[in-house]
Formats: structure tokens, C-alpha cells, sequence
């Protein structure tokens, strides 16, 4: 029975001589392993019953859908709609239009990356992004590498090398693709020494560490993706830096999500500007709430930084000239005060959000069952741990059939799918993303007729 169905596939020469294949402009041996794939796929089918042959022409369809699949590039653009504005899976902050400009623009030819134009000789490569840092925080030196994990692993190789450093049990956290601060501190050759508890640290704690002789070094961390609520307390970084003073030993702070001044999240939330006025170094993420490319910067006191950029290691961390055009692109935004798109889509008015939403449901309700509602977003990404984001989505049905759909539309659009609706939040949508959203559904519409 099985050997008379298989008999009926196509040949895969006439198959590839449909017209929708033939006249396709797509490379002969692309179209050809398109057309071995989903032939393949079609035969377990066939073998386990759950299919029939279709058409010719509807095969070939099928074939051309998987060899455009195929010419496209892994790593691409797509929609997000989760209402998650630093979508680390969907590589957190999208750039600006300037940043995005810079790239381009450095990718496109050659880049004086290391050659000073005004001179005619070598130049430093991170020499106007560290002159951006300084003017807007105010520390006396600063220095880029490639993320905040290397930043780290950098200020304690170079700062407490074989070093006892003291940090709060509360503050141990694990980061994304478990990669933990304990781990970290291992590699770099500092020595953890854990102080107070989960849920309550004091001062009395790192004094103590540091009186018995067990540390030399102080570490704070900013416990960005996740919050600890109710009995708790911890030590502000400003009475660490006086105690710090006291024995004369470094403040090294990581804060990672790197909120730059006051903006839309909570008044008492931490700053760059705020810790690093208090500690040595103060190490984030140039890809969360800053908004721009994945990078670790430093800010710090100047011999401290001067440091951490004389040492080898800062060589194998250096960011590359694509990175480096991005984050001095975005740093000019904040410097020019252009609300960069992570900012913008945090601070969007909710008024504003159920406007869009409506009018988004009102261009797709003749393609698909669909309503504006309200829901609730989040930062993401290790930032804004706990803060709710109030926000306005597209309602869709049937939903995990256009999950499915959008999801594999040649620019994949990605929503969640939330009590049997999928939802399509506007909030983390770009300018100009509803007529992606408008194209693909006008295509599944068309399919179903």
C-alpha cells in the first residue's frame, strides 16, 4: 500500500520544471535541495499515513516557499510583538535610526577604526565613545568592550587579581545561559567570600569580611532579572564606598542594566551617574536600557580605568568596528537627547498605545478575527525586574494556527499566545511593523479561500 502511494510522488525534474519554480530566479541547486526536502518530509508522511500527494503545482509551491526559506540568512529581522521591549532572545534593544546609519556606513567600505584623520597616525579606537561616557556621567574615565560579562571578568582580573572579595549572598545572581557572577569571580582569580544573607545584608557584614583579612575588594551587583521583596535589607553603595575608603581597598560595581539618568523607570532605580560617583568602577550593558549594540562599558575613577585598558586582556575583549559605530551613534542620541527606541517604547503614553492597537484592529479585522485589549508587557533583558509595563495589544484568532503562520512569514512576526488569543502587543512594535503584520495575515487569508 505504502510502495503504490510513493509511487505517485513527482519525479523531481518535472517537479522542478513547474513554471512557479522554473521562473523563480532561484539559484538551480538552491531549488533542487528545497525540492529533496520537502519530498523527503512528504515520503515519512506518506509512510505513516497522514498525508496524501497533492497537486503538482501545489508541491511546487511548497518547494518555493522552502527554497526562499533556505536563501535567507540565519540570523534576520523579525516583528516583535511580545510586549517584552528587551527581548534578549530577540537581541534585546533594537538600534536607533542613526545608529543603524552608522553601521551601515562603517560595514560599507573601510573606517579610520584606529587612525587619527587630524593627525595622519595610529589613533585609539575607543577614543570618542570614551569621550561620550565621560560627558555624560561624569566619570573621570571610561572604556568599552565587547559585553558586560567580559566588563566584569576584566575589573576583577585586573582590580583583585587573587583578591578575596567580599558581595552579598543576595547579590550571587545567575545571568542568562547560566553564566553565574560566582563563575565569573572563579575564572578572573578573585576569591568569592559571600557576606550576610539572601534576604539581609548590612554594612556591619562587608566591614567585618574586610576587618578578618578574608577580603581586599568589594563587589556590589545589581540584581537586575529578578527582586527580592518583604523582610529584606542591603547596603547602599554609598555607605559601601565610605567603608570601602576607610580600608582603602577598590569598590567595584556592577550594574548591568545601565539606566543613564533619570527616565522612565523608578525614581530609587539605580544610575550610572549615582554609582559611579560612589565606587572605582561601575561596569552595564551597552544593549538594555542605554538602548544601544551589545557592549560592557566602564566608567570609573581614572587610574582605575587606565588600568583595566593597559591590561592584555582588554585586547582580547575589544569591541569590533560595527559595535563600536553603534554605540557611539547611540551615545550622541542620549547626548542630543533623541529618545533612543528601547526609551521610546518604555515612556509611550498608554492612551497612545490603545490608539494604535485599535487602529491596527481595524485595518486586520477584514482578514482575520481580531479586538484591541489591554495587557501587560515588561522591560526584559535584566532590567526593571518586577515592574509591570501596562499596554495595548491585537487580540487574534484562530490563535495558534497564525502563531504558527506569522511566525514562519518571510519577516517573522512574533506575539504570545495568552488564553486562547494570540496577542500582537503594540507597544514593542517599530514604525512602519503593521504593514508586515497587514501582508502576511492579507496571505493567510488568501490561502484559506
Amino acid at each position: 500500500m505504502a510502495g503504490s502511494v510513493l509511487s505517485a510522488l513527482p519525479r523531481m525534474d518535472a517537479l522542478l520544471a513547474c513554471p512557479i519554480l522554473a521562473e523563480s530566479g532561484l539559484p538551480r541547486p538552491l531549488q533542487k535541495a528545497a525540492a529533496g526536502r520537502v519530498l523527503e518530509q512528504l515520503r515519512q508522511a506518506l509512510r505513516a499515513g497522514e498525508a496524501s500527494v497533492p497537486e503538482l503545482a501545489r508541491l511546487a509551491e511548497q518547494v518555493r516557499r522552502t527554497a526562499e526559506a533556505l536563501a535567507r540568512p540565519g540570523l534576520g529581522r523579525v516583528v516583535n510583538a511580545t510586549g517584552v521591549v528587551l527581548h534578549t532572545n530577540l537581541g534585546r534593544a533594537p538600534l536607533s535610526r542613526r545608529a543603524a546609519a552608522a553601521v551601515a556606513g562603517a560595514a560599507a567600505g573601510y573606517a579610520n577604526l584606529e587612525y587619527d584623520l587630524s593627525t595622519g597616525g595610529r589613533g585609539s579606537r575607543t577614543a570618542r565613545v570614551e569621550e561620550l561616557l565621560r560627558a555624560l556621567t561624569g566619570a573621570e574615565g571610561a572604556f568599552a568592550v565587547n559585553n558586560n560579562a567580559a566588563a566584569v571578568f576584566l575589573m576583577l582580573s585586573v582590580l583583585a587579581p587573587g583578591a578575596g572579595v567580599a558581595i552579598s549572598r543576595g547579590e550571587l545572581v545567575e545571568i542568562g545561559g547560566s553564566f553565574r557572577v560566582p563563575d565569573v569571580m572563579a575564572r578572573s582569580g578573585a576569591k568569592l567570600v559571600e557576606v550576610g544573607t539572601t534576604n539581609k545584608t548590612r554594612l556591619s557584614d562587608y566591614e567585618q569580611a574586610l576587618m578578618s583579612g578574608q577580603a581586599q575588594a568589594l563587589l556590589k551587583v545589581h540584581p537586575g532579572n529578578f527582586k527580592v521583596v518583604g523582610f529584606t535589607q542591603s547596603v547602599e553603595v554609598e555607605q559601601l564606598a565610605a567603608l570601602a575608603g576607610r580600608y582603602h581597598v577598590p569598590l567595584l560595581c556592577d550594574l548591568g542594566s545601565g539606566a543613564l539618568g533619570p527616565g522612565p523607570w523608578p525614581r530609587d532605580y539605580p544610575t550610572v551617574e549615582a554609582w559611579g560617583a560612589a565606587a572605582d568602577v561601575v561596569c552595564f550593558s551597552g544593549d538594555k536600557l542605554l538602548g544601544g549594540p551589545q557592549a560592557g562599558i566602564l566608567v570609573g575613577k581614572g587610574e582605575a580605568v587606565r588600568r583595566l585598558k593597559a591590561d592584555p586582556l582588554a585586547r582580547a575583549l575589544r569591541l569590533d568596528k560595527l559595535s563600536l559605530a553603534a554605540l557611539e551613534a547611540t551615545l550622541l542620541d542620549w547626548r542630543d537627547g533623541v529618545a533612543v527606541p528601547v526609551r521610546a517604547m518604555l515612556e509611550v503614553p498608554l492612551e497612545q498605545l490603545r490608539q494604535r492597537a485599535e487602529g491596527l484592529a481595524a485595518r486586520l479585522s477584514p482578514l482575520c478575527s481580531c479586538r484591541a485589549v489591554e495587557t501587560t508587557g515588561e522591560a526584559g533583558g535584566g532590567a526593571l525586574p518586577g515592574e509591570a509595563l501596562p499596554s495595548w495589544a491585537v487580540a487574534l484568532e484562530p490563535a495558534e494556527e497564525l502563531e504558527a503562520f506569522l511566525r514562519g512569514w518571510s519577516t517573522p512576526i512574533l506575539g504570545r499566545l495568552h488564553r486562547g488569543k494570540l496577542l500582537l502587543d503594540v507597544r514593542t512594535l517599530l514604525p512602519g511593523e503593521e504593514e508586515f503584520i497587514l501582508a502576511a495575515l492579507a496571505a493567510w487569508k488568501g490561502e484559506k479561500a
